[in-house]
């Protein structure tokens, strides 16, 4: 399988693994899955850092990389994709990740009920 993580799935699996469904950690832990993480929610999870509403360790990013995660960059096609995406969901991040799901062929891993109103492979957080 190919995976994208949600920006909290991210979140959970570097600082929480405990909150992450058993089936999804080993998923997301299995050699034979890839696993990758957008630079949208690196963006994302920044943002949230530089107001105070989130702690985490400051190399968590390159730390994944370490760790097997692929980087997946935002392309213009992404970005388009984004923005035609029918209205369920008003997070730009959340639609931009569904848009690289899809672009991408992957399976968005996430615990968000408004993503999975998308045509998109989902797997439960």
């Amino acid at each position: 399988m190919k995976l994208l993580l949600d920006s909290h799935a991210v979140v959970w699996w570097a600082v929480f693994p405990g909150r992450l469904r058993s089936v999804t950690r080993a998923a997301i832990s299995s050699p034979d899955n890839e696993v990758f993480l957008s630079t949208a929610s690196v963006w994302e999870l920044g943002l949230k850092i530089a107001r105070g509403k989130l702690k985490l360790p400051e190399d968590y990013a390159p730390r994944l990389l370490a760790h097997g995660f692929e980087e997946l960059p935002v392309s213009i096609t992404h970005a388009v994709r984004a923005t035609t995406l029918p209205p369920l969901h008003g997070d730009p991040f959340d639609r931009l990740l569904i848009a690289q799901a899809l672009d991408e062929g992957l399976m968005l891993v996430t615990s968000d009920r408004a993503i999975m109103r998308y045509d998109v492979p989902t797997m439960e957080a």
